[in-house]
């Protein structure tokens, strides 16, 4: 499989019908990489040909052998830790080509309670990871994508800012915050050859998922859908794929849906 040397200029934002997933040599940026939907994007993306950097605050819990992953401990939450990886990310392939900021507290957060039950301690770490990393992400990779004339950001979100999800505030509230900074993000970014999407996921059946809610709950949510089946981590694979792409590139500022027909924007 055909890569690109470290540092070459590739004219990736010229759209064609044929680049709807990534070209190969590719560098992406996937937070959240270890586990859950995250790893399922790392692979799926090293398996299309691109160099993938996974980021996260954990070990990766999954083997990157033969798939040319690099795994960086990252703290999204914190300033020095993205200086870190955007550094470790240039020395190893000599550009950032696209950034997919999934990494959130989900699991983490034990289980859903009233929004009059929500510690200020917990509001702050979901708002800080969930919300201040994105924002953090895009403003660590900027100088590179500005530099080279091209970047593609993907912030993942959430469908339960659509649907309005009971004793969930915090959660949907960051997940509303990261389409409000990608359409704004993407007005001042757009100059530079940069595009910034988000992607609003409904309930992907993952450990964290399964750790918060019960499978009758699960199989209700399916039985709501157009399309009524559950909804596997792989299902976002595509749609990440082509908003990271060159054929995405007359694309910004927007969020697209990926929930099986749930929710309607």
């Amino acid at each position: 499989m055909a890569t690109r040397e470290r540092g070459e200029d590739v004219d990736v934002d010229r759209p064609s019908a044929l680049h709807s997933t990534v070209e190969p040599g590719t560098v992406v940026l996937v937070t959240g990489g270890a586990r859950g939907i995250g790893a399922s994007l790392a692979r799926h993306l090293a398996a299309e040909g691109a160099a993938v950097v996974a980021a996260d605050v954990v070990d990766a819990e999954w083997d990157a052998d033969g798939l040319g992953v690099t795994h960086v401990r990252t703290d999204v939450s914190d300033e020095a830790s993205w200086r870190h990886l955007v550094t470790t990310a240039l020395d190893r392939h000599g550009r950032i080509d696209a950034l997919v900021n999934n990494a959130a507290v989900y699991q983490g957060l034990g289980a859903k309670r009233a929004f009059t039950d929500i510690s200020v301690e917990e509001w702050d770490r979901v708002m800080a990871v969930n919300t201040r990393g994105v924002w953090l992400g895009m403003r660590a990779v900027h100088p590179a994508m500005k530099r080279q004339g091209h970047g593609r950001v993907v912030n993942i979100a959430s469908s339960t800012v659509h649907m309005g999800v009971p004793y969930f505030a915090h959660y949907t509230a960051s997940k509303g915050a990261v389409i409000a900074l990608t359409r704004s993000v993407a007005r001042e970014v757009g100059q530079d050859g940069i595009t910034v999407n988000a992607i609003a996921p409904g309930i992907v059946e993952t450990e964290a998922t399964l750790a918060l809610n019960d499978d009758a709950y699960l199989a209700a949510a399916a039985g709501r859908r157009a399309v009524p089946r559950r909804m596997e981590p792989t299902d976002l694979c595509p749609a990440v794929s082509f908003l990271c792409s060159r054929g995405s590139g007359f694309i910004t500022g927007q969020t697209l849906i990926v929930d099986g027909g749930m929710a309607f924007s």
